[in-house]
């Protein structure tokens, strides 16, 4: 039995892929919010320190698996938040990890979005987070007002922090990887459509899709255990699009 830690894995995505990790046979513990094994509130280091220290107790010889799924949409409030979750969180409390991965030679998953390439590589907000000065990127955001550029870059730049971090972490024989979900059916996601600004913009994607609407977290959960499984052992480095194909149709020509 292997054991895999996942936050925000109370609700959606996250519950998703616990279920079908217990349903496999393996032990996970969940930090979230609300309704997680852990309580843990990681938009600040207070709730970081408490979901790190928390997951060293339950895996002292070694995690297989670290799944930093916790997430803020686009319409979160207070706005710099959600970079804190998306992007600091994800990062800090897998830094702080790092050895419990290399004791069982494991991996992990961040969890982006197939909206993050909509931002260029070298955008402001995309290099301040991956300068890592958080107080500094709450402070850009908050006068910035943009919720969207919050969300989509602090995506990216977490995909980009993975890309940059694959041969330190392979070094350890950890695997890194990211999944890109497009629009998924889950409260957060419900937040959005409902929202009086970016509802029409979403719903308007939504038909733009190849595949045709959104999918389900038990789809993106499927997936991700594949990345997390032995079928997976020399996929690193992989930013892997489970979006109904908007990515293709956006940049058809990247790869």
């Amino acid at each position: 039995m292997s054991k895999f830690a996942i936050t925000g894995g109370a609700r959606g995505i996250g519950l998703a892929l616990r279920d079908l990790l217990m349903s496999e046979g393996h032990d996970v513990l969940t930090i979230d919010l609300n309704g997680g094994d852990i309580t843990a509130d990681l938009s600040n280091i207070r709730g970081r320190k408490k979901a790190v220290e928390a997951i060293k107790k339950w895996a002292p010889k070694g995690l297989r698996g670290y799944i930093p799924c916790a997430g803020l949409p686009p319409v979160a409030k207070p706005i710099e938040k959600i970079p804190s979750v998306n992007f600091f969180s994800a990062v800090e409390t897998l830094e702080n990890l790092r050895h419990l991965l290399s004791m069982d030679r494991g991996c992990a998953l961040l969890v982006t979005s197939n909206s993050a390439p909509m931002l260029p590589h070298d955008d402001p907000f995309v290099l301040e987070c991956l300068a890592r000065d958080e107080v500094k990127v709450g402070a850009q955001i908050t006068a910035i007002a943009d919720g969207h550029i919050a969300y989509v870059g602090s995506k990216r730049a977490l995909a980009m922090w993975m890309r940059q971090n694959v041969v330190s972490y392979a070094n350890q024989g950890i695997r890194l990887n990211a999944i890109a979900p497009g629009i998924t059916q889950t409260g957060l996601t419900d937040q959005v459509f409902n929202d009086p600004v970016l509802g029409q913009a979403m719903r308007d994607f939504e038909k733009s899709v190849p595949a045709g609407g959104s999918t389900t977290p038990e789809t993106i959960a499927a997936v991700m255990c594949f990345l997390l499984g032995d079928a997976a052992k020399f996929v690193y480095g992989a930013v892997f699009f489970v979006d109904g194909g908007s990515d293709a149709m956006l940049r058809p020509k990247h790869f």
